[in-house]
């Protein structure tokens, strides 16, 4: 069986190599179709997983694969890799260079490996289960804010925000008024990072898929974070509800939570 060395390094160099791929396509015409009313899809994203999967599966063939373009493969063993190709579509789309690579691998249903890989900084982040994270090679840690009105958050919106009242704007509008500001930058996985090196004390969202977060919660936890759902329950990738901190203002972003909570499920209101 591979050393997790090996599974790093494949990691590694497909997130860069796809990665280089979509800088270099960010000036060039690119098509663009529709999954939904606003959810969209460019060539690139296809591309871009073709090659990644193209690297993994060969260096990896009895592994399974899950990822956002229809890619679903089952394991013929233990492992499973699950990537986002392109997190960041609609950015990259419209040029606006926030986009990340993201590559996570999993061990008999458990994350054990992480990269996420900001082509437009060249910030490569990655983790492996029990060794801490990193950021270019360089250990980093969460922040150290214990206080919810002076931390700097981060979140996005689900793509039927339009059609469903489960839409984060009340959550949203919540914290508001209790965080020092919050920023939507349009990759999960990139917030995700932004919290494992401190850059953000906190994230939530609603609605991601395994791909988006499979590798940032990783990196988060290994960074000394704590990662769970808005009840502060134990969290798995396929979980609907998304809640990443630097822990000591967890509790506090719960409490935010659950009166977002009240409001979109259209109970009691705050």
């Amino acid at each position: 069986m591979a050393k997790w060395s090996e599974f790093m390094e494949a990691a590694r160099g497909a997130a860069l190599e796809a990665g280089r791929m979509l800088r270099s396509g960010m000036d060039e015409a690119r098509e663009v179709s529709y999954k939904g009313v606003v959810d969209l899809v460019t060539n690139f994203d296809h591309q871009a997983q073709e090659l990644i999967f193209n690297r993994l599966a060969s260096a990896f063939p009895g592994h399974g694969f899950l990822a956002e373009e229809g890619l679903s493969r089952a394991e013929q063993g233990e492992f499973r890799w699950v990537f986002d190709p392109l997190d960041g579509t609609t950015n990259f789309a419209h040029r606006f260079p926030v986009f990340t690579v993201s590559i996570a691998l999993e061990h008999r249903g458990r994350i054990i490996l992480g990269v996420v890989y900001d082509p437009m900084r060249d910030e490569i982040f990655q983790a492996v289960e029990g060794d801490g994270a990193f950021l270019n090679g360089r250990g980093i840690r969460v922040s150290a804010v214990d206080d919810l009105n002076r931390g700097l958050l981060a979140t996005g919106f689900p793509y039927d925000l339009r059609e469903s009242p489960v839409n984060n704007i009340a959550h949203f509008n919540n914290f508001l008024t209790r965080a020092q500001a919050i920023r939507r930058c349009g990759s999960a996985a990139m917030d995700l990072c932004y919290v494992a090196c401190g850059r953000f004390d906190g994230f939530w969202e609603l609605k991601l898929k395994p791909w988006d977060h499979a590798a940032g919660v990783l990196i988060v936890r290994e960074a000394g974070g704590r990662v769970s759902d808005f009840e502060g329950r134990g969290f798995e990738i396929s979980s609907q509800e998304s809640l990443a901190s630097n822990g000591l203002i967890h509790q506090a972003m719960i409490r935010v939570l659950s009166l977002g909570k009240k409001r979109e499920s259209g109970g009691e209101k705050e």
